[in-house]
């Protein structure tokens, strides 16, 4: 697996902090923004998404002191140096150890031997039972952090493709330093995930039935920050993997995972389940940061524009198409402009053309050098609905283990991986419960999964969700109308 040789003008000393760069930002020395304002703005004012000026780094003894480590400790030592002293040590101590508690397995995630060199990596044992729980949870209390040094207060606007949303809205629900509302597209997730979040009774939380795909809530969300009026008039802040910090509090299940399977002196690969590129992308960053890393296959359902890409078949846009696995049901996959931004050398002006280019012709310009490039850091293959479906059968039947869909497209690229003769071990990443789509469990093996008691309740409680077209006015109308004033005091 190549690394990606990242060069580009004016980088710091590796002994300053960390700050940020917007990947659209076309200024020969762009803007340097702290954490606490890229936690908090979520995207840049440009349209563009914040990176790290510099890639923290740690040396092989580093990582080998962290075999065996527990969760929270890992956590530590890699999200500090990307908050360049937002937190004291202590302080940020606290946070960790406040966001992992309420996990039902007290070591925060399950790591399962499925077969020789194949491993799943549990990662849905937080309060909503999906992978989001283990960024937002944190992210949540970073808000808090922010905000109660600041003072004042945000109106956090959000898209979700299914767990985001209510992960986010657990992570922000009752809270005095903001309000939240999360758009999601009317009748593409599962009930389940729907009930998590409108039937959250908290006075602060929105949940947004929109006409249309998750891409067009996403675009929704974009042209909302866009819309510098109104950013300023409610305080915009993002909690989608477009806000870096998701990416970094994801970083630390990959170090976890590697380091209990032999990592550093062994390389892991791991087969992701995405659509946002924002799950994958943090593998990357981990990477970056030093840990040796095998390969980094993503996998992807029937929307598969990050298969078509990597497999050098260009970045196309064609029309999102509903899956068994509908949080993957996406064709804009908004963090691949990170990875963009550095096989662009980190030139903003070239990025903001070429992704301009791509909203409105459809197609990502891509050289050929990129293009290689890229295919050296990840591959990418493909699971339909009826492989999905075999693949939870098979699952079941040999080894006695329900995945949900999405876990289920992961497993089987991981499979597919092996069978190709790559080397072990991979470990493939569970990203939600499988209680979450009892009906796509139920077509594979006949019986439907045990309702947990966390999702037990939100079956029968009342809901609140507002049906709005696929309209900016409308949602900005909706939000300006029920969104506290941002002058209002933080209890």
């Amino acid at each position: 697996m190549g690394r990606l040789a990242i060069g580009w003008p004016y980088a710091p000393p590796k002994d300053l902090p960390v700050q940020y760069v917007s990947t659209r930002d076309a200024r020969p020395r762009p803007d340097r923004v702290e954490f606490a304002d890229v936690l908090l703005r979520g995207l840049a004012p440009d349209g563009g998404l914040y990176v790290p000026n510099q890639w923290p780094s740690l040396s092989v003894s580093e990582w080998r002191g962290l075999r065996g480590r527990p969760y929270a400790e890992v956590a530590e030592r890699l999200i500090a140096p990307f908050l360049g002293g937002f937190l004291a040590p202590a302080q940020l101590r606290q946070v960790i150890a406040d966001s992992y508690a309420g996990f039902d397995d007290p070591r925060v995630v399950t790591l399962k031997e499925l077969a020789s060199g194949l491993w799943l990596l549990e990662l849905f044992h937080g309060p909503t039972l999906a992978f989001k729980d283990y960024a937002l949870q944190l992210v949540g209390r970073l808000f808090d952090a922010a905000l109660s040094q600041r003072g004042g207060r945000v109106t956090i606007i959000g898209a979700t493709s299914g767990d985001t949303g209510s992960a986010a809205i657990e992570a922000t629900r009752d809270r005095a330093t903001a309000d939240i509302f999360m758009l999601y597209p009317e009748g593409r997730i599962s009930e389940v995930q729907r009930r998590q979040m409108t039937t959250v009774p908290s006075a602060n939380v929105h949940a947004l039935a929109v006409e249309g795909s998750f891409d067009d809530c996403q675009d929704l969300v974009k042209a909302m920050f866009a819309d510098a009026p109104f950013r300023a008039a409610h305080n915009l802040s993002a909690v989608n993997s477009i806000n870096w910090a998701r990416i970094v509090a994801q970083t630390v299940y990959y170090a976890y995972a590697a380091l209990a399977l032999g990592a550093p002196d062994k390389k892991v690969s791991f087969a992701v389940p995405t659509g946002n590129f924002g799950n994958v992308y943090a593998a990357h960053v981990t990477r970056l940061m030093g840990l040796p890393i095998g390969d980094l296959v993503i996998a992807t359902n029937r929307n598969d524009i990050l298969a078509r890409f990597f497999g050098g078949k260009g970045m196309t846009l064609r029309a999102v198409e509903p899956s068994l696995s509908p949080s993957m049901d996406i064709q804009v996959s908004s963090n691949f402009e990170r990875l963009f931004f550095d096989l662009r050398r980190r030139d903003g002006n070239a990025v903001a053309a070429a992704m301009t280019q791509f909203r409105g012709a459809g197609t990502l310009p891509v050289s050929e050098a990129e293009l290689a490039e890229a295919r050296g850091l990840f591959s990418a293959r493909t699971c339909d609905d009826n492989a999905t479906l075999a693949e939870i059968e098979r699952t079941w039947r040999e080894r006695g283990v329900m995945l949900d869909p999405h876990s289920a497209v992961g497993v089987a690229a991981a499979k597919a991986h092996l069978a190709a003769g790559h080397d072990g071990p991979i470990v493939s990443l569970a990203t939600a419960h499988p209680a979450k789509f009892p009906d796509a469990i139920e077509r594979a093996i006949g019986r439907r999964p045990d309702l947990p008691p966390r999702l037990a309740a939100a079956m029968t409680l009342p809901e609140r969700l507002v049906r709005l077209p696929n309209k900016l006015k409308d949602v900005e109308d909706y939000i300006a109308a029920h969104a506290r004033p941002i002058a209002e005091a933080a209890a």
